[in-house]
């Protein structure tokens, strides 16, 4: 079938309006998830600075609760350690510190969930991570390399390159350690490989479809199998994020 000119000039300015109407969808996305996005970390009056950022989390549930990686938790109870807070921004933009307390920790999955005090945040919406694909279009918001960008959220973009197990077997007796052998016998899980080059301050952060903006994972620095100093020098451009049904359960159970 032949177009003819009008027709042809129809078609050809849906096709170069395509970029603008992405480029617009991802802006609004990232609109929609900022707001729900907050500074995991430690505050204690005569430190300096006050406030010590430790990772990423992020607003789920009621509104109340704070989505983050385990290892971000500070394993100390000792009261005269700083205490855990959170950093977040009311509804004019301004940013509080709010005292938080952990609610749940699951150490297998490197996951837990904060419960803070005040008025409830906007929170975003879990999405059943078996639906995933190797392929698929993803975004996810956090503080790369801590507070030296400033505490203002980043986000980036890339696809789930792979949906891999977190161990494999190694290949001689030289290979397996004591915490690899204890993770064999408790199971193993799979996780998102991405082609897109998360760093440090980015653990805990929500990791969504670029066409809902519904969380189906949450990145893990822990898996990068380098020193933080190399990770930020020579970035491998692979990160790792634990899928999103784990925190689900979690969620479930509060």
């Amino acid at each position: 079938m032949r177009l003819n000119s009008s027709a042809k000039r129809l078609f050809f300015a849906f096709v170069l309006m395509q970029p603008i109407l992405a480029t617009a969808e991802i802006a609004d996305l990232i609109e929609h998830i900022k707001p729900s996005i907050v500074v995991v970390g430690t505050y204690k009056k005569t430190n300096s600075p006050q406030f010590v950022l430790r990772g990423t989390g992020f607003i789920i549930g009621n509104g109340n609760l704070v989505a983050t990686n385990a290892h971000v938790v500070p394993e100390s109870t000792d009261p005269d350690s700083a205490v855990l807070a959170v950093q977040v921004k009311n509804a004019n933009g301004v940013s509080q510190l709010r005292q938080a307390y952990l609610s749940s920790r699951d150490r297998d999955h490197d996951l837990a969930i904060l419960r803070i005090e005040g008025s409830a945040l906007p929170a975003l919406k879990l999405r059943n991570s078996d639906s995933v694909r190797e392929g698929q279009l993803i975004g996810f918001t956090g503080f790369p390399i801590g507070g030296a960008l400033g505490f203002s959220p980043v986000t980036h973009r890339g696809m789930i390159s792979s949906i891999t197990p977190i161990v494999l077997p190694g290949g001689n007796a030289q290979q397996l350690n004591e915490k690899v052998i204890r993770r064999i016998k408790s199971g193993t899980f799979n996780i998102f490989q991405l082609d897109a080059t998360a760093y440090p301050g980015n653990s805990g952060s929500p990791v969504f479809d670029i066409e809902h903006g519904e969380i189906i994972g949450i990145i893990n620095m822990v898996f990068i199998k380098s020193t933080k100093e190399a990770v930020l020098s020579q970035p491998s451009g692979i990160s790792y994020a634990i899928p999103a049904n784990h925190l689900k359960n979690m969620l479930e159970s509060q």
